[in-house]
Parts: structure tokens; sequence; C-alpha cells
């Protein structure tokens, strides 16, 4: 029971967030970032000390691994839970890493970024969320910058949800793969889910490389969301941040 609390978690799909007013959570106000381990105990582990998003910096050289990337166009459903829009994925997507398949669940998306490097934020960030056979969780992160247009984001922004609870059928399919730069050398941290129940013992992989987007694709994801949606910085703490 607890796994399947948790990859519904993942799907960010805000019946289960929204169960009652007290787990009720938002990016402002009461119940803002600076509350949500006061809302809920489910939501006790945002107070942790591993905690995401962070500002990266005072990397640790390391001999990291190649992410042995296997996507295929897979993108079905673009949904707006009210929190972010996001594109789920059909089965059979994965990336390899530590020895273990990662599969890729969904990707969503944070205006601005998230995470900063080096104290950098970016006006776009996505989040590619994995979990293996056991629930433990993978997510790559991508950042955007302005400038060209996305063109495969361009297909899936055709049937931008603009209001909270639509779904949209995507067709053609989205492929993760193509969103992705060609060089996807990353910095890896661990983290936690940047949204309640900011689970832990997350493996994050931050591709160094930007995406470019354009002003307009910007501007529609916006009027989308209707707000910001990055949680503030979290303290890195004792945590090393490996290149």
């Amino acid at each position: 029971m607890k796994k399947i609390l948790l990859l519904s978690s993942l799907l960010l799909t805000s019946p289960l967030l929204q169960a009652n007013d007290t787990s009720h959570w938002s990016y402002s106000g009461h119940a803002g970032p600076q509350h949500w381990a006061e809302l809920s105990t489910d939501y006790a582990s945002c107070a942790g000390l591993n905690q995401s998003p962070i500002n990266l910096t005072g990397f640790i050289e390391a001999d990291l691994k190649p992410i042995d990337f296997s996507y295929q166009p897979g993108g079905y459903q673009f949904i707006n839970n009210g929190h972010t829009v996001q594109i789920n994925y059909k089965k059979g997507s994965s990336i390899k890493i530590d020895g273990i398949d990662f599969n890729l669940l969904q990707f969503h998306f944070h205006v601005p970024s998230e995470n900063h490097i080096n104290g950098k934020s970016y006006p776009m960030e996505a989040h590619f969320v994995h979990a293996d056979t056991n629930g433990n969780l993978a997510v790559v992160a991508l950042m955007f910058e302005e400038g060209k247009k996305n063109k495969e984001l361009a297909k899936a922004w055709k049937y931008m949800p603009e209001s909270e609870g639509d779904k949209n059928k995507l067709n053609p399919l989205i492929d993760a793969n193509a969103v992705l730069p060609a060089n996807r050398d990353y910095y890896r941290f661990n983290g936690s889910l940047t949204t309640p129940p900011c689970t832990e013992g997350v493996r994050w992989f931050v591709i160094k490389q930007t995406a470019s987007i354009s002003k307009e694709q910007l501007k529609k994801i916006k009027h989308a969301l209707h707000h910001q949606n990055n949680r503030p910085i979290q303290a890195t703490h004792a945590r090393a941040v490996l290149k």
C-alpha cells in the first residue's frame, strides 16, 4: 500500500494530494512551502535535512558513469493538476544507473526553475520522474533558457491543458529523448520530491547542458499555471554535489 501511495503522489494527482482540507497545499499563503510540514503528518518529511531543490555549488569531482537512456516516444497525455502541467508516459522507457533500471513515469515543469546552478535560476525546469520496481525514485532535471522554439515540446504545447483538471490526449506521442540535449553530462546529489509528501532518498541527476524554449512557449505555460510553481531553495547541509 505504501508503494502505491508513493507512486500516486509521484503522478501528482490532485484528488490524492487534496483528499481533505488538512492535506491541501499550495505555493503561497497558509498552505505554502514554509507550512507544508505542518499541514499533515504525511508531509513531515518536508522538514527533513535532505530536501530538494538546492543551489548546486561547491562541486566535488567524481567519476560519474553515463546514464543509460532507453527512451521511446511515449508521452500520451498532458494534464493540469493545479500544481503543474505534466506529460504522462507509456510503459517501456527507462534509464539505467547504478546498475538499476528506473522506468519513466512522467515529466512535468516548474516555472521558474526550482534548482539553481551556482546561484543561477532558469526560466523553466523539467523533471523526468522515474521509479524502479521497489519504488525507489530517480529524477532527471533539465534547465531551459529562453531562445529558439523547442520543436518537440511544440508538439505538446498545441494541447496545453489551460485549466486545473484538464486532460488532453497527445498526438503524436511525445519523445522525451528529443527533449533532452545530446550532451547528457550531469551533476548528482541526493534529495527529495519537491512537492508534498517531500519523500527523501531520491536520486537527482541535473543535466549540465540547457535546452531552449521560446518566449511564446514560456508565456503559454505561465498562462496555464496561473502562478509560479517553484519550491524555495532548501539547505544543502552536509550533502555532496558531484560533477
